[in-house]
């Protein structure tokens, strides 16, 4: 089951829960199938909270009981054709069992990301992020490497995106005189990076537009956000994936390119150029070309590697 459904209303009153009611609200967003298949007592220990939470939290949504609650998801998921992920393999070796499991567990995860809804979000998102006058991408710890492959990705188009990156000095200062008009993209997965959230709430709070890619619609994120991308990302042994969130990235330069009305190829084919003549990217040496020597140390007899010499 893709969106529970009572997905809608959930969000539409999760603002106005107490804490705990917020709690396991969040884990019924985010896992809809468990609540049509568990029972109350096991869906509040998983999500953390006491059984009576779970029978407020069906009375909040206007329902007498919470098994009312969960006969409303196990039609839902009666009636939903949605593929089971792959499991183990009981034969042969475990490794190559893992590998499968793991590789058909991002593939699912990345192949929702074109569903309609996740679409229409991923084409919401790109539009914002299209009308910016400046463009900032947010990601730290785990996700920085979203946010610096988006804006890496976005240069290839000759469109520049600041990367918000404490480490670099680049952090929150960088929002000094920002507002209406420009845009964020911040990146953020549970457990959220505190640093990430207070960022994209400042940033809101000075008139830009935050366009999330996160895992739930109820994230710190998404309450902040214009537009949200809500991506899958379950859990592998002892990490969250961060390739549905990557592949997320890219989808949206792919739609910034498209919509811009720029003939991409030729704006491509100028930065390769530009990029040659600096010599950004290694190339193998003409045949017959003297470019540099190995040079070897003889007391440890290794050879080191050079520069190439400079003529």
């Amino acid at each position: 089951m893709k969106k529970g459904p009572l997905s809608d209303l959930l969000v539409e009153r999760f603002e106005t829960m107490p804490p705990q009611l917020q709690r396991a609200a969040r884990f019924v967003l985010d896992h809809p199938q468990d609540v049509a298949l568990m029972s109350m007592r096991e869906l509040a220990h998983l999500a953390g909270v006491s059984h009576t939470t779970m029978m407020r939290l069906a009375r909040w949504l206007d329902l007498d009981r919470y098994e009312d609650m969960r006969s409303v998801y196990a039609k839902a998921l009666r009636t939903s054709a949605e593929s089971p992920l792959p499991e183990p393999r009981q034969d042969g070796d475990g490794s190559y069992s893992t590998v499968g499991v793991v590789a058909g567990t991002l593939a699912a995860e990345i192949a929702r990301l074109g569903e309609c809804a996740n679409a229409m979000q991923l084409t919401a998102a790109a539009s914002v992020l299209a009308e910016s006058r400046n463009l900032f991408c947010l990601g730290l710890r785990a996700e920085h490497p979203v946010a610096q492959h988006f804006a890496y990705t976005l240069s290839r188009l000759g469109r520049q995106a600041v990367v918000l990156d404490a480490a670099g000095g680049l952090g929150i200062d960088a929002l000094r005189g920002v507002g209406r008009g420009d845009v964020v993209l911040a990146v953020g997965i549970e457990p959220y990076c505190r640093a990430t959230i207070e960022t994209a709430r400042q940033a809101a709070r000075q008139g830009v537009a935050v366009v999330a890619i996160t895992d739930s619609s109820v994230s710190p994120l998404a309450r902040v956000a214009k537009a949200s991308v809500i991506v899958i990302s379950n859990p592998q042994s002892f990490f969250k994936s961060i390739a549905p969130a990557l592949v997320a990235s890219e989808i949206l330069a792919k739609l910034i390119a498209a919509n811009s009305g720029m003939n991409v190829d030729e704006v491509v084919k100028e930065i390769e150029r530009q990029l040659a003549e600096l010599d950004v990217f290694w190339k193998p040496p003409h045949s017959g070309k003297r470019r540099g020597r190995a040079k070897c140390n003889p007391t440890a007899g290794t050879a080191i590697s050079a520069f190439p010499e400079i003529t």
